[in-house]
């Protein structure tokens, strides 16, 4: 059953920051000025109106600061993209993710796919509707749906799409990919047997004992 939730965005522009100490440097190299400007913070909310955040309170701030963290760390260790996420439940990190598309060889491996994967799997459950996500840019196409799937409260992102596009990961084309009929993307998609396929779908409203998600 897909969710009838509606999405909602505000940001704002955080008062000047430092990072505490432990974070300010990472093995003996200082972090530029430049890489820990105050992050604007965004927020959508999955089931509710607008939500208007002047000042973020100071744990969503402190809790993007780690995220943050986290993809410098995976930056500079050569794991992967520079890209970090946290899964928070009752203000307590429950899991964390970088991107590891290159170190896994798995082109799904998002920083925000991994936290929400290690987030199911430590409390046992496909839905997180109780849990916010931070995550250091604004989210894929491909983590923005696995993000309404897994029924997050709350997603707070730093950098932008256009932020991400300056460095070289670009959504606009797949987000224009997704706008064309089948035949006509760059991976072309046919459709066949489509009559057949919906005896699947009959028989899983026929299931009793079907879990609906």
């Amino acid at each position: 059953m897909r969710p009838a939730c509606g999405l909602a965005v505000d940001s704002n522009i955080l008062p000047p920051i430092a990072l505490p100490a432990n974070l300010a440097s990472r093995a003996g190299t200082r972090i530029p000025f430049e890489l820990v400007k105050p992050p604007r913070i965004a927020i959508f909310l999955g089931c509710g109106k607008l939500e208007e955040m002047r000042e973020p309170v100071p744990k969503s701030a402190d809790f993007m600061r780690q995220a943050i963290a986290l993809a410098l760390e995976n930056v500079r260790s050569g794991n992967g993209g520079p890209f970090g996420a946290l899964i928070v439940q009752s203000e307590r990190v429950i899991a964390e993710g970088v991107n590891r598309v290159t170190t896994t060889n798995d082109p799904t491996a998002h920083a925000e796919i991994v936290a929400i994967r290690e987030a199911c799997r430590a409390l046992n459950s496909f839905q997180l509707t109780d849990c916010d996500l931070y995550c250091t840019c604004e989210p894929c196409p491909m983590c923005f749906g696995a993000i309404y799937w897994a029924r997050v409260s709350r997603v707070f992102y730093a950098g932008t799409a256009a932020d991400a596009a300056q460095a070289g990961f670009d959504d606009a084309f797949i987000y224009g990919q997704i706008r064309k009929a089948g035949p006509e993307r760059t991976i072309p998609m046919t459709q066949l047997l489509r009559d057949e396929s919906l005896a699947i779908f009959a028989a899983w409203k026929q299931q009793a004992s079907r879990k609906d998600y």
